[in-house]
């Protein structure tokens, strides 16, 4: 196996054993000539904590069956690659679609079968890398005016039960806040507050970065600064705070640590989109209080109107404005699917709820845009979903303006 000078390796395969795949040996050797190496599952965490690994492009990760028991393992490979900005090339032999999809979700870029066809690698190389240089999606740090005394909107998003498209929703809701004006554009700041599963970094194809956690722990310590400098530029738009590296206990943070990140946001953006974790944590209070308008997405389905009733109940138990919650049906039925309409009603009047927003199902461009990194106007414009998200999206923008106009 090719372990030329570390100082020339530009990519590398990552396998169990790289013998199980002699094609893709002579693919890398075509496409790279001597200037790729090998790695284990393990050796390939610890080589991206060297410094020689800020000079690789892309890894290969070749996997087949055997390693489906392994998921957790691949997974951590591909979002530590991904966090310093290492692309993933997907090699998969007589893997389940579920395990695809699941390391798709978790950042792979590319995914190529195995046996590879003709010329297929070479190809993955020439996207990714031209991904790279045509669609920048991370720039430097923003740096904030510590004069700037905005008051900006909190629009939040709270999936009741998971794949009910919340994090959807936040994603292309805050890019087309973003893009909403022609000339002059508000500025839009997306929170990432799911600190165990928050996949906004993936959707949008941007590194999560260890500040983010050191800012976590401590808030009293934040500056306009320190906050610019854990926010990442997707395309010049849309400023993101993602979740950390590391999964962290949810707790980590507090309502006072809350209100001093949603201050400071709201400061500086004139809308805040955040993103939450489905569970109710102690710090849930904090942002329902601050938020403007606060999206709560269910589907229609037993297990959404359960966990609806729990959290309607909770929520008035504490005595918490739950006339802020706005209720979004998800893969909503049809305009011509009458009986899945009557159903809708019906589960409305049954948890005592009014179910304003209706988002319809956007298919497989939703999620294949949310592998690719890219907002719905990029990747599907003319999708369904994306129409309805730019009709809320225009509606909260042109509410906004004439409240600040009246004010």
């Amino acid at each position: 196996m090719p372990q030329p000078d570390t100082s020339l390796i530009v990519a590398c395969t990552v396998s169990r054993d790289v013998q199980n795949f002699d094609l893709l040996i002579e693919d890398m050797e075509l496409a790279l000539g001597e200037s790729w190496g090998d790695l284990g599952f393990a050796e390939a965490l610890a080589f991206f904590e060297q410094p020689e690994s800020q000079a690789l492009e892309f890894i290969a990760l070749a996997i087949d069956e055997s390693d489906e028991d392994n998921l957790a393992l691949m997974g951590e490979i591909i979002t530590q690659a991904k966090a310093r900005n290492i692309k993933v090339i997907l090699i998969a032999e007589d893997v389940t679609p579920a395990s695809l999809h699941s390391l798709l979700r978790q950042g792979a870029d590319e995914f190529v079968p195995y046996p590879l066809p003709e010329n297929e690698l070479g190809e993955a190389i020439e996207r990714v890398r031209a991904a790279d240089a045509a669609l920048p999606a991370a720039s430097a740090a923003p740096t904030l005016q510590s004069d700037s005394q905005k008051e900006g909107a909190v629009i939040v998003v709270h999936g009741l039960a998971g794949g009910t498209g919340a994090t959807t929703l936040g994603v292309n809701l805050a890019w087309e806040l973003a893009t909403a004006g022609k000339e002059d554009s508000p500025s839009v700041c997306m929170l990432d507050l799911d600190f165990q599963y928050g996949a906004v970094a993936t959707f949008l194809d941007l590194p999560r970065r260890e500040v983010v956690y050191d800012m976590l722990s401590d808030t009293e310590g934040m500056d306009d600064e320190i906050f610019g400098q854990c926010l990442l530029t997707f395309q010049e738009n849309l400023q993101v705070l993602t979740a950390p590296m590391e999964m962290l206990p949810l707790d980590i943070i507090g309502a006072e640590d809350v209100n001093r990140i949603l201050e400071m946001a709201r400061r500086h953006f004139d809308y805040v989109v955040i993103d939450m974790p489905s569970t109710l944590v102690s710090w849930s209070e904090a942002v329902l209080n601050a938020a403007h308008v606060y999206f709560a997405t269910v589907e229609l389905d037993m297990r959404c109107a359960q966990n609806t009733l729990r959290f309607k109940r909770a929520l008035q138990s504490e005595e918490l404005p739950v006339e802020k919650l706005r209720y979004v049906m998800n893969r909503a039925p049809k305009f011509t699917d009458l009986n899945g309409k009557s159903r809708v009603k019906r589960m409305a009047e049954s948890l005592g709820i009014s179910i304003d927003v209706h988002m319809p199902d956007g298919g497989k461009p939703i999620t294949q845009g949310a592998d690719h990194g890219l907002p719905l106007a990029i990747s599907a414009p003319k999708n369904p979903l994306r129409r309805e998200i730019a009709k809320l999206a225009n509606s909260i923008h042109e509410l906004n303006t004439n409240d600040v106009k009246a004010a």
